[in-house]
């Protein structure tokens, strides 16, 4: 018998013993090609619920089913190997009570193979990270902007502008914290406050649009890639290539060349059998 040592996945153990040590790098991924490709570069890839914006085209995070985010996990999971994968809970999967969380979390696990939920809120859903900790389901929380509470905030706001804000925040990453999760989130955070919050805490910190001194960042992919429906990414993002330029030119090429019928025939393929 051949001696093959396996892959393993990051384990949410190895993830929480990372708080103040190497930065965690984190991606997201809602389908196998793109899984596949940050595989072996990222420890987390999160099939974020931003797949109703980026993969299917809506204004907001809100209208994505848990079914359809299920979908996006399965073939995350199916082409990746190395990488933690955490599944966000949609709209409406969760809110009504930790029972309700605990029956979309069972189905994330049980039939995409994720190694985590991720769930927005703080105070407010501590009871539920609580209990699907103690159940056997890691939580990663997420606190700050909400992008599933955008509706009752009044659009896309960074929080923690000033210190008054900075209490109830602080409360927040103190409650997911005491309640079991393995990492926080902080979403459009003021530097300051997540650098903070990161000091304060005992699990990692993975920011968007928060502080450098997070233990960790995420983006969403096709932001960094430059490639989207609008064209537009938020301010915090950097902008490592343009694909929707280059995606384009392709594109614009190979229409030239059907056009123009370029295309060498593929004899070596089908040519006809001689009789």
């Amino acid at each position: 018998m051949s001696a093959v040592s396996q892959i393993q996945r990051l384990t949410v153990s190895k993830l929480r013993a990372r708080k103040g040590g190497d930065p965690i790098v984190c991606l997201t991924a809602y389908t196998a090609p793109i899984a596949h490709l940050l595989d072996s570069l990222v420890d987390v890839i999160l099939v974020g619920d931003s797949a109703a914006m980026v993969v299917h085209g809506h204004e907001t995070t809100l209208p994505i089913s848990l079914d359809l985010m299920i979908a996006h996990a399965q073939a995350v999971v199916r082409a990746s190997k190395k990488a933690l994968v955490v599944l966000d809970l949609p709209f409406g999967s969760y809110e009504a009570g930790p029972e309700f969380a605990f029956a979309a979390s069972a189905r994330a696990i049980k039939e995409a193979g994720v190694g985590a939920i991720k769930l927005e809120g703080g105070c407010r859903m501590a009871d539920t990270i609580a209990f699907l900790t103690a159940r056997g389901v890691p939580v990663m929380a997420h606190i700050g902007l909400l992008p599933q509470a955008i509706q009752t905030v009044g659009g896309y706001k960074t929080s923690g502008r000033t210190r008054e804000e900075w209490a109830p925040l602080m409360d927040d990453a103190k409650a997911v914290t005491d309640a079991g999760a393995f990492a926080v989130v902080l979403e459009g955070m003021a530097e300051p406050l997540a650098a903070e919050i990161t000091k304060l805490i005992r699990i990692p910190t993975i920011g968007i649009g928060a502080s450098p001194a997070c233990d960790g960042q995420i983006l969403v992919t096709e932001d960094l890639l430059g490639l989207s429906v609008s064209g537009r990414v938020p301010s915090f993002v950097k902008r490592y290539t343009d694909l929707n330029k280059i995606i384009g030119e392709a594109v614009a090429s190979y229409a030239a060349d059907v056009r123009a019928r370029r295309f060498p025939a593929a004899e070596h393929t089908y040519a006809l059998k001689q009789t």
